[in-house]
C-alpha cells in the first residue's frame, strides 16, 4: 500500500483526496501557490509546501516545483486530482522517471486519450460508434472543407488537445468556416499548446451522457453505470445526475458489454471516464475519455456505494477492484450541483472573500467544498467552490432534497450560481427530465 501521498491540487479536490487517504492511513501532503497559503486543504493535510506564486503556471502546473516537493517530502505517490496536471503525460513520465507513482492511467493512455482526435479513432477500431468526420486532424484548410462538403453541415470544430469547451466552434455553413477554423486553432494552440483541429458532425440538441469506467492491473474492469451531464453552460457541466432518465435498463447494458469488450483488448489501469453523445433516437457515439476522475465522481458513489478515491488509490497500490460487475447494484438516484462563484446571470467569474457560510445537511445530502467564513475566492482559479449532493430512492426525492439543500445553502459576500441551480431544478423539463446541452439557451429564452 502507497504510504504517503503528495496531492498536486487545491479547493474541494484536494479535500476530497485527503479525506480518503486518511481513511486509508495514508500520509498526506499538500502543495499551495503563495495565495492558498490559507486554504483548507493546507489546513487539513499532515504536511504542506509551498510551490510558488500564485499563477498556476507557476505553481500548480510548475512540474519542477512539484515534483521537487515531492522528493523533499520524501513521498510514495502524486495524486493530481483533476485539471491542471492529471491529464498531463508529460508530467506522468517525470513521476515514473524519478520513481513516484502517478495515481492515473500510464503516459501512453492518457496521451493516446488526451489527444481527442487519436482516441476517436481507436476507439472507433475498438468497436465503438464514432460521429462522422476527420480521419484525426485535419491537415489544413482544403481538407477541412472537403470533409465538411462530404459529412454535411452543421459541423463542430475541435482541439485535439481540447477540453473544458476550449478550441470549439459550430459551423452551419461553408462561408463561417474559415474564420471559426482561425479562431479554434488560435485559442487551441493558447489554451494547450497544440493548435491541431478536427472535424466532426455536429449533433443537434444531443444528450450528453458519460460511463464510469475502473480497471486494475489484473485486467479486471467494472463500469459503474451512467451519468447525465446535459444541462451544461458554454460547454461545461452545471448540473449532473445518476443514473440517466433517458436511458433504460437495456440501453444501459447494451453499452456496458461494449465498454467491458473494449477495455478486454485496450490496456488501461485506473478510473476513466467514456463520454458518449445521443441522438433523440438513442443513437449514441463516442466523443471523448477523460483519464481522471471527474468532478461529478459523488453522484456514481452515491448510487453504487463505492468510493471512488479509494479505489484509485488502491489499484495504484497494485490491488484489485473491490467489486465485480455483478456485484455492481444502481439503488435510488443521486444529482450533483456544482456551486460556483459566478454571476449566475452572465456566469463570469465573481473572486472575493466570503463573509458567512451555511451548508445544508441532513439525510441524503452531501457537500464536497473548502470554503470557510473569511474564504478567499481567488481570480487565478476555476470558480467552481462547491458541489451539493443529493441521494434519495427516487428520482422525485432527490429533486426535492435538492430544492430543500439550495435553500439552506447561505454564501454571503460573493455572488453564486446557487439562484439559477434553484430555477433549473423546477423547470418543466428538467422534472420530466426531457432536456439536451440546448437547455439552458432555451431556459434562459
Amino acid at each position: 500500500m502507497i504510504k504517503r501521498v503528495l496531492i498536486a491540487n487545491r479547493g474541494e479536490i484536494a479535500v476530497r483526496i485527503i479525506n480518503a487517504c486518511n481513511e486509508l492511513g495514508i500520509e498526506s501532503v499538500a502543495v499551495y501557490s503563495e495565495a492558498d497559503a490559507d486554504s483548507m486543504h493546507v489546513i487539513l493535510a499532515d504536511e504542506s509546501i509551498c510551490i510558488g506564486p500564485p499563477p498556476s503556471t507557476k505553481s500548480y502546473l510548475n512540474f519542477h516545483a512539484i515534483i521537487s516537493a515531492a522528493e523533499i517530502a520524501n513521498v510514495d505517490a502524486i495524486h493530481p486530482g483533476y485539471g491542471f496536471l492529471a491529464e498531463n503525460e508529460k508530467f506522468a513520465r517525470v513521476c515514473h522517471a524519478c520513481n513516484i507513482k502517478f495515481i492515473g492511467p500510464d503516459p501512453d493512455s492518457i496521451a493516446l486519450m488526451g489527444d481527442k482526435a487519436t482516441a476517436k479513432k481507436t476507439m472507433k477500431e475498438l468497436g465503438l460508434n464514432v460521429v462522422p468526420g476527420s480521419d484525426g486532424v485535419v491537415k489544413d484548410y482544403d481538407e477541412l472543407v472537403s470533409v465538411c462538403k462530404e459529412i454535411g453541415f452543421p459541423v463542430m470544430l475541435k482541439a485535439t488537445a481540447g477540453g473544458g469547451g476550449k478550441g470549439m466552434r459550430i459551423v452551419y455553413s461553408e462561408d463561417e468556416l474559415k474564420s471559426n477554423f482561425d479562431m479554434a486553432a488560435s485559442e487551441a494552440g493558447s489554451a494547450f499548446g497544440n493548435s491541431g483541429i478536427y472535424v466532426e458532425k455536429f449533433i443537434e440538441n444531443p444528450r450528453h451522457i458519460e460511463f464510469q469506467v475502473v480497471v486494475d492491473s489484473f485486467g479486471n474492469c467494472v463500469i459503474l453505470g451512467e451519468r447525465e451531464c446535459s444541462i451544461q453552460r458554454r460547454h461545461q457541466k452545471l448540473i449532473e445526475e445518476a443514473p440517466s432518465p433517458f436511458l433504460d435498463d437495456e440501453k444501459r447494458n447494451e453499452i456496458i458489454k461494449k465498454l467491458q469488450d473494449v477495455f478486454s483488448k485496450f490496456k488501461y489501469e485506473g478510473v476513466g471516464t467514456v463520454e458518449f453523445i445521443f441522438d433523440k433516437d438513442g443513437n449514441y457515439y463516442f466523443m471523448e475519455m477523460n483519464t481522471r476522475i471527474q468532478v461529478e465522481h459523488p453522484i456514481t458513489e452515491m448510487i453504487t456505494g463505492v468510493d471512488l478515491l479509494k479505489e484509485q488509490i488502491r489499484i495504484a497500490s497494485g490491488e484489485k477492484i473491490s467489486i465485480t460487475q455483478d456485484e455492481v447494484k444502481l439503488n435510488g438516484h443521486s444529482i450533483e450541483c456544482r456551486i460556483n462563484a459566478e454571476d449566475p446571470e452572465t456566469f463570469t467569474p465573481i473572486p472575493g472573500t466570503i463573509k458567512r457560510v451555511f451548508l445544508p445537511g441532513g439525510f441524503g445530502i452531501r457537500v464536497d467544498t473548502a470554503v470557510y467564513c473569511g474564504w478567499k475566492i481567488l481570480p487565478y482559479y476555476d470558480s467552481l467552490i462547491a458541489k451539493l449532493i443529493t441521494f434519495a430512492s427516487t428520482r422525485k426525492e432527490a429533486i426535492s432534497k435538492m430544492d430543500r439543500a439550495l435553500s439552506q445553502f447561505f454564501i454571503t459576500g460573493i455572488k453564486t450560481t446557487i439562484p439559477l441551480h434553484s430555477k433549473i431544478i423546477h423547470s418543466k423539463s428538467f422534472l420530466e427530465g426531457n432536456y439536451n446541452t440546448n437547455f439552458l439557451n432555451e431556459f434562459n429564452k
